[in-house]
């Protein structure tokens, strides 16, 4: 059977034809009254592009090759559009509509396996819970914060091994946020310095209702340059960071304050390459502070709570919210007794204030 085909005898009414998906679990294309099988266009796809012909696609499903071939024509004729083209002593592969759709479909499925493993960790969360009778520990990964580290060290010591327990992982924000995206963690701690979520590009921006997510405004926090005591250098602006012989302690890159200081500097018109020590990094605020208070730098840009600590001058650049999301199914009296906590020492503590629910 020839794999030709004339794309003028398509069925071009489809063009106008009402559009519907549904994926997930044997998810479906509706296009007018014709129903395709989301998984068997996958099928189809990955095996043409990998074998180069409609009988690596007949092998797949355990079809013969005319079953096959009928198969793929009716695709073609519900979609209007040809998906593969045979080429002379080149096979058959898919064309650049085919292929266009491969990668939607690709796309997708990527994105619905991590929302699926997230669902699953909130499951099996509540599985240990209801079964052990409240042991089980909710997985966190976090940016680094002060406050954050003093609370979950409270919730915890209530009843070790109990419900409330907590397993903290400190990573960069960005790092944070793509672990609970992926199924990697119960819930991400993170900031994005003085843009909400939405407005601070991927993975940030993929926190929404509509992945499945809650977000916590957890509180707001004072961020600014921490400076030696008595601030020897003189330093009121970005600008004075520059000047020569100036030592600077960066934080990690993925971090929301590292994130935010490369905004600052782009806005400022400052190249990172003029600042000596950029490339010196430092994973939490306390040790940014530590690091400046023993005399091996004079500046760096982290959270008012760090500088009081350690004595250090502090001058603010402004106030962000640091907020935490976990899946929206997941039911846990660890998280519910953190955000709580949080929300309530943020309100008496120098440096932080209540954040406004969203």
């Amino acid at each position: 059977m020839d794999d030709s085909y004339d794309a003028i005898n398509m069925n071009k009414a489809s063009d106008e034809a009402a559009v519907s998906v549904v994926l997930g679990l044997g998810g479906t294309i509706r296009i007018g009254a014709s129903a395709l099988t989301v998984s068997d266009l996958t099928v189809m796809f990955d095996a043409i592009t990998r074998t180069g012909s409609v009988q690596g696609f007949a092998d797949a499903l355990g079809l013969s090759y005319r079953a096959a071939w009928a198969r793929l024509q009716a695709y073609e004729t519900a979609l209007g559009r040809p998906l593969v083209r045979k080429t002379r002593g080149h096979g058959t592969a898919l064309t650049e509509f085919g292929a266009a759709l491969a990668g939607a479909f690709t796309a997708a499925s990527a994105a619905l396996e991590a929302s699926l493993g997230r669902e699953t960790r909130a499951v099996e969360h509540r599985l240990r819970h209801l079964m052990s009778g409240g042991a089980g520990a909710l997985t966190l990964a976090a940016s680094h914060d002060p406050l954050l580290v003093e609370v979950l060290t409270e919730v915890m010591s209530g009843e070790p091994g109990a419900e409330t327990g907590v397993e903290l992982s400190v990573t960069g924000s960005s790092a944070a946020v793509q672990r609970l995206l992926e199924g990697g963690a119960d819930a991400a701690g993170f900031h994005c310095g003085a843009l909400a979520p939405e407005a601070a590009g991927a993975p940030f921006s993929a926190i929404n209702a509509g992945a499945g997510l809650v977000l916590h405004p957890l509180f707001e926090r004072e961020q600014g340059l921490l400076l030696a005591p008595g601030n020897p250098r003189g330093i009121r602006t970005l600008a004075d960071l520059t000047a020569p012989g100036l030592r600077y302690v960066n934080r990690q890159k993925g971090s929301g304050t590292r994130d935010w200081f490369d905004r600052m500097l782009a806005q400022a018109g400052l190249p990172a390459g003029a600042i000596h020590g950029y490339t010196v990094e430092e994973f939490t605020h306390q040790a940014v502070a530590a690091v400046i208070a023993c005399g091996a730098a004079d500046a760096g840009l982290g959270v008012r709570a760090a500088a009081d600590r350690l004595g250090l001058d502090f001058l603010s650049v402004g106030w962000e919210t640091y907020y935490l999301a976990a899946s929206r199914s997941l039911a846990s009296p660890a998280l519910d007794a953190l955000v709580a906590a949080a929300r309530g020492r943020a309100s008496r503590t120098p440096g932080y204030r209540a954040a406004a629910d969203l």
